[in-house]
């Protein structure tokens, strides 16, 4: 079993112990994706760890546009619980790059590539994405390549 996907069990049953209401949600909401993901196309499988991150960041990315919406409604109590969760399973991603880490790395992959303008876009976001490991959310890599190509 993926280390990450156990980590996660393990600390649900510690929230459930604590009677921690939001902690318990969340991990069952975020263990009940991964086991979506598991079941989905022909045939089930187990996610690695990198994929059960995959699905982490793809809810924490759920949680902050829903407190958003949330916030831009007017209804603050249900945007705080959005960003609540979202804090929950952002603790289980590995750090962000800071924002001079990613511009260096940029930087880096538009002198390797030979990049231009903005007809590379692509080409130098794939290889962005790729050294960024996940650690870079596309938006502030996108930002970033447009800023540098542009």
């Amino acid at each position: 079993m993926p280390e990450l996907k156990d980590r996660l069990r393990t600390d649900l049953t510690t929230a459930m112990k604590a009677r921690d209401e939001l902690r318990t949600a969340t991990l069952r909401m975020v263990l009940a994706a991964v086991t979506a993901e598991e079941v989905a196309g022909k045939e089930a499988r187990e996610l690695s760890d990198d994929e059960v991150q995959a699905v982490l960041r793809r809810e924490a990315k759920k949680r902050r546009e829903a407190a958003e919406a949330f916030a831009g409604a007017g209804r603050a109590e249900q945007a705080e619980r959005e960003q609540a969760e979202e804090g929950i399973v952002v603790g289980y991603l590995p750090a962000q790059l800071e924002d001079a880490d990613l511009v260096a790395i940029v930087a880096d992959v538009v002198t390797r590539t030979g990049a231009s303008g903005m007809k590379d876009m692509g080409k130098v976001m794939g290889a962005v994405q790729a050294a960024a490991a996940g650690r870079a959310e596309g938006g502030r890599v996108a930002a970033e390549v447009r800023r540098q190509l542009g």
